[in-house]
């Protein structure tokens, strides 16, 4: 409904409650029998009967976080705007992608007092898909290279990658924006948000020349890589389609204004399988849930932890509290060599030819030379409380 629709609405539903105030009112009593009413004065307020304001969601959080001037004039936002009115679905498939993850980097942002169009961010990096991999080697939701993301405390190993793992990799993005804005650049976003995308060198290296040119060194004024003159006026526009939806003729799915996930610790390693099974929750929710994990597990460590429903939580706590020590299992990795049969592999590791097809997605007992298969085995006894 346009803005001239609601206001037709609101008036003549402001003139019918009026109308109905100024009838002879009729009160009933417990027996059924009508009573004399007494005149009731109609009040401005009880005569303005509006709908019922719908309950907020994640995009109204979203929106009164909005601290950024969105240059909704500038040559190079317009152009953005206008392919976003053209695109109105692209917005809406990314933001149906964002559906996990929304409300807690929302929160995150405002606990670490930074506008929340940067929640907007991994639209442009990623698609709000914290498996997205860069040719040139980016990854995540933030898309950070290996070096930053080593730089930044995201371990990297044979079990986990923290560029993936949504909550460490939201955490890094923030302190890195934080430390580019006031290492260089005296707190301005802008030139941190060019920074993340083009590298601090870059930045820097052509506020230099600005500066030898005797022109401003502000990100407005700066001649910079062609993707990241559009990095910034992208995330502008996209955060004045997102303030605006209806004028850009796009449908955002409702997000609760909550978050849907809980970090729980597993007290040692765990398979997502056997997570899976204690929490009730599907396998392949659970494995959306922790992208961080390059296998069917939590990493081997006593400090463990997964990201489960919120609903879920008080399941799996109660359910992990009853599980013995020995029917913990471990993953561990496999290559297929030639002679090797899957009866076989499970005999070696003490598993089931079942266990490995689940872990695996394996639907019989083909196998090929070379195949990499994570093994379920049972738990050494460090491994485990």
């Amino acid at each position: 409904m346009n803005a001239r629709s609601r206001r037709r609405y609101l008036v003549i539903g402001l003139a019918g409650s009026l109308l109905c105030s100024a009838l002879p009112a009729m009160a009933w009593n417990d027996a059924g029998q009508r009573q004399s009413a007494q005149p009731r004065q109609a009040t401005f307020w009880s005569a303005l009967r509006l709908a019922e304001r719908p309950s907020a969601d994640a995009w109204d959080t979203l929106r009164r976080g909005f601290a950024l001037s969105h240059e909704t004039d500038n040559p190079r936002v317009a152009r953005w705007l206008e392919w976003y009115r053209q695109h109105p679905h692209h917005v809406e498939l990314v933001a149906e992608q964002a559906r996990p993850w929304l409300h807690w980097v929302t929160q995150r942002l405002a606990a670490n007092h930074l506008p929340t169009e940067i929640a907007l961010l991994p639209f442009i990096e990623s698609g709000y898909n914290p498996t997205a991999t860069n040719p040139g080697g980016a990854t995540g939701l933030w898309q950070f290279m290996p070096a930053t993301g080593d730089a930044m405390g995201l371990s990297r190993t044979a079990w986990y990658d923290g560029r993936r793992d949504v909550v460490a990799a939201t955490d890094a993005a923030m302190r890195y924006l934080r430390q580019l804005a006031d290492r260089w650049y005296d707190g301005d976003l802008l030139l941190a948000l060019a920074a993340y995308n083009a590298g601090a060198g870059t930045v820097n290296a052509a506020r230099d020349a600005a500066a030898n040119r005797g022109e401003p060194i502000d990100y407005w004024h700066l001649r910079l890589p062609n993707e990241t003159m559009n990095y910034i006026p992208r995330l502008l526009a996209l955060a004045e389609v997102i303030a605006r939806p209806a004028d850009y003729d796009v449908a955002l799915p409702s997000i609760p204004d909550r978050t849907p996930f809980v970090k729980v610790a597993t007290d040692g390693p765990l398979t997502l399988s056997m997570a899976a099974e204690l929490s009730g929750v599907d396998p392949h929710t659970l494995r959306q849930l922790n992208p961080g994990f390059k296998r069917a597990s939590t990493r081997p460590r006593e400090d463990a932890s997964i990201l489960v429903p919120v609903a879920a939580k008080k399941r799996f706590l109660a359910n992990l509290a009853s599980l013995p020590a020995s029917e913990r299992t471990v993953l561990d990795r496999y290559v297929v060599k030639r002679g090797d049969t899957l009866s076989g592999i499970a005999a070696r590791f003490a598993t089931s030819v079942g266990d490995i097809r689940r872990e695996n997605g394996l639907h019989g007992n083909t196998i090929r030379i070379g195949q990499a298969l994570s093994v379920p085995a049972r738990a050494l006894a460090n491994n485990s409380r």
